[in-house]
């Protein structure tokens, strides 16, 4: 068996998978309290040491009576960091992990990206945008409010988990480069980022690959409960191992995940960065990905229907009519804009609001302006790209069989649909499967496409209008 874990945005998550079936025997994904997602109360900072422990607690529940576990692979996000001290070599966490929905850097990287030519250089080295999302900022807010980093150690909370069950600290580069600290043509640190954020190279662990195992722990086998000295798999970000779970290494496939928050993702063979500033470049477990993620997706779905439908279940209110024609526009901007406009500041809210609009009209235009949002960056993507040969999609809309058919008429193409539940667990796993020999690469990973959802001609009609007014009220905002 191979026990794949994660640290995930918002919950802890443990999935046992059966490499000589094929599948998923055994899942849990738990919540992070409050106390543990809200760090003292600081929006975006987690407890990172209760976090471990949670998502161990749940790889012993997923492990326990399994039988032989062949290997444990781990998963991590692309944003996250904290800083660790310690003596003897011993790690301990000095500050909570900051994930990319801490906007502690917000003044500093609004005072950054007024130097243009600074941005327009950052952008194209590490195909990311100066951002307070990205650590590479946080660590230099934290740098610029007078942290001490003298012998300490730059951890992603992936690569913690990882330290924590083999007591080795390991990063990946593909991990990284979401953290924009890595250089996409030289797949290592970028020099001058650590350079600008005034701390030492050796304060940054090494490098490694998922060819890298090490073995587990005596400490980590009992969070665990399974036998010390099985190979663990350094760290990979759950938007990469969606990617290989999902199947879609080849170049010309790209997944598009709705969840928390929403992510289009093409595989590419060579780094792709357009000349300005829109969708982002990281590296994936095997080459390189161009993407675009939006802040606002089923969140703002959950932040609607309790203050319009607070008795009524999902299925109740997409029963009812809507008239797509004369909805409202929604900007789903409720947690600042990340691609394409990269706006920290931005705001979200209904325009073109009228005295006849419903409460069902202004649930349906969140679901079609959290979609326009993504579109926006998808006509950016296909353009330094290529036209995807495939759209792979999954989260939270595939329960929505209207919001599955706006997506298909917005894009006007076949959508696949991928029931493959918690992809990027799956994906850690597919890595444990060319690691021992099961598989000859993860390209070589297949998923069977469950649904495929076909526009129809009035539906891409009316949005394709809409769209036009969309990109009207968004220039406005």
């Amino acid at each position: 068996m191979i026990l794949a874990l994660e640290c995930s945005t918002t919950s802890g998550k443990a999935l046992l998978y059966d490499p000589n079936k094929g599948e998923i025997l055994r899942v849990k994904s738990e919540s992070y309290p409050s106390g543990i997602g809200a760090w003292r109360g600081v929006q975006g900072a987690q407890d990172t040491q209760a976090v471990i422990t949670l998502v161990a607690r749940l790889g012993k529940e997923v492990a326990d009576g399994a039988g032989a576990i062949e290997a444990v692979a781990l998963a991590g996000t692309f944003h996250s960091v904290l800083v660790c001290g310690g003596s003897g070599g011993a790690l301990e966490p000095l500050t909570p992990t900051y994930t990319w929905m801490y906007t502690g850097a917000e003044e500093l990287t609004g005072q950054l990206r007024k130097d243009e030519r600074y941005t327009l250089d950052y952008y194209h080295r590490t195909g990311c945008m100066v951002n307070a999302l990205y650590p590479a900022f946080q660590l230099m807010k934290l740098r610029k409010d007078g942290f001490n980093f003298d012998g300490a150690k730059v951890s992603t909370q992936g690569a913690f988990l990882f330290y924590t069950l083999t007591g080795v600290h390991l990063e990946t580069a593909s991990t990284n480069s979401g953290g924009g600290l890595i250089n996409l043509k030289e797949k290592s640190w970028d020099r001058a980022t650590i350079e600008e954020i005034g701390i030492a190279p050796d304060n940054f662990a090494e490098l490694a690959t998922y060819h890298d195992a090490k073995p587990l722990s005596a400490a980590g086998a009992v969070l665990l409960g399974i036998k010390s000295g099985i190979p663990v798999l350094p760290s990979y970000p759950d938007g990469g191992l969606n990617q290989v779970g999902s199947g879609a290494l080849n170049p010309g496939s790209m997944t598009f995940s709705m969840g928390t928050s929403a992510a289009i993702r093409l595989s590419v063979p060579e780094p792709l960065v357009p000349p300005r500033p829109s969708t982002w470049c990281y590296l994936s477990p095997y080459s390189w990905m161009s993407g675009a993620a939006v802040n606002g997706a089923c969140n703002c779905v959950d932040w609607i229907k309790p203050v319009l439908f607070p008795a009524k279940s999902y299925a109740e209110v997409e029963s009812s009519g809507a008239d797509y024609r004369n909805m409202p526009y929604f900007m789903p901007f409720l947690f600042g804009e990340r691609c394409p406009g990269w706006n920290d500041a931005k705001k979200g809210g209904f325009y073109g609001m009228r005295s006849y609009h419903t409460p069902v009209d202004m649930y349906f235009s969140v679901l079609e302006g959290i979609l326009f949002n993504v579109y926006q960056c998808y006509e950016i993507l296909r353009e330094v790209a290529q036209e995807p040969e495939e759209i792979l999609l999954s989260g939270g809309i595939l329960n929505s069989p209207r919001w599955k058919q706006m997506c298909a008429d917005i894009f006007n193409r076949e959508i696949a649909c991928e029931k493959i539940p918690h992809a990027s667990l799956v994906g850690a796993a597919v890595l444990a499967l060319e690691y021992t020999g099961r598989l000859g690469s993860i390209k070589d990973y297949r998923v069977t496409r469950s649904q495929t959802i076909r526009p129809e001609e009035k539906g891409a009609a009316l949005f394709a209008e809409r769209y036009q007014n969309y990109l009207a009220y968004y220039e406005s905002v």
